[in-house]
């Protein structure tokens, strides 16, 4: 992983994520091979490792016992923090993500979203390089979840590593700069979201919009039977509705009508499209193009694609 990135490490359940990140964190000892954080071994250099790392776990764990302060407090000690500077962090944090005044409240006041920012609180506490967020946002309300997203972009903003796991693809394909997929003890894809989405094998193809070329001034005039004319040598248009129009464009293999109203029409056009042949047969048909995008499957697609449709 890469100083400063964002991580994504993405699996079906049983995948061996919680593996992946127990043997990162000391916790669970490698069977073979090394796994190096900031170049120390973790099975040799242990107590090295975990001062560069925090883990934000899936499960709260906190102290609902004790008020914001005192779980931070508390935590500080065990990194040698002084009684004041261990306020003073705690303050600060507190602060960063947005609990500020409701510091002395006991945390079994708190909401899921707050509850789930102090622990982000917690882990920050030694400024640890590294930071493994074990599925973050799991139950949380929108709002929650988008300021976990900006406290996220904001540590790596500031040179922090973060190892993000999610179930969440949208999350995940926001996030994360790369994102490795394992299944059964093995990443079997590494790339940035972009380039996973290209290890689809068919969804290519463009979705369009068309009016009819008299529509919002567009060149053409009405024929003698109501038709439009097209430029003068060219043959009379079709008169094909949009799909069955493009459905004949060379390299096109399905031609579906996503959306009709107000004299637009949205067609997606499966296949190796190329952009001169659509325009073409749009205008043999009467239509013009307002708008033109790649179709791309989404990551959720690719990881169903690699992993299975299979309950795990």
């Amino acid at each position: 992983m890469r100083q400063g990135e964002i991580f994504g490490l993405l699996g079906p359940n049983g995948a061996g994520k919680t593996t992946t990140i127990g043997v990162i964190t000391t916790r669970v000892r490698p069977t073979g091979g090394r796994v190096l954080v900031d170049g120390l071994d973790v099975t040799t250099d242990q107590v090295a490792v975990k001062l560069r790392l925090a883990v934000v776990p899936q499960r709260p764990n906190l102290d609902r016992s004790l008020s914001a302060l005192e779980n931070l407090t508390f935590h500080a000690a065990y990194f040698g923090f002084s009684r004041r500077a261990r306020r003073e962090r705690a303050l600060e944090l507190l602060e960063q993500v947005g609990l500020q005044g409701r510091e002395n409240d006991r945390v079994d006041q708190y909401s899921g979203g707050m509850a789930q920012r102090l622990i982000i609180a917690r882990a920050l506490i030694h400024r640890p390089q590294i930071l493994i967020l074990d599925e973050p946002t799991t139950g949380l309300d929108p709002q929650s979840r988008l300021f976990l997203w900006d406290t996220m972009r904001d540590l790596q903003a500031q040179g922090t590593t973060l190892i993000l796991t999610t179930h969440d693809m949208a999350e995940a394909d926001q996030l994360c700069e790369r994102i490795a997929i394992v299944d059964h003890g093995e990443v079997i894809a590494l790339d940035t979201p972009r380039g996973l989405r290209r290890l689809l094998p068919s969804e290519r193809g463009v979705e369009v919009v068309v009016v009819a070329q008299g529509d919002a001034g567009a060149p053409g005039a009405a024929g003698p039977a109501g038709g439009t004319a097209g430029p003068a040598g060219d043959p009379a248009p079709s008169g094909d509705d949009p799909a069955t129009a493009i459905g004949r464009v060379p390299g096109v293999e399905r031609a579906d009508v996503v959306s009709a109203a107000e004299g637009r029409t949205t067609v997606r056009a499966y296949g190796a499209v190329e952009a001169g042949d659509l325009v073409a047969g749009l205008a043999a048909a009467g239509l013009r193009l307002v708008e033109l995008r790649q179709l791309e499957g989404s990551l959720e697609d690719v990881f169903v694609h690699l992993t299975g449709r299979e309950l795990r």
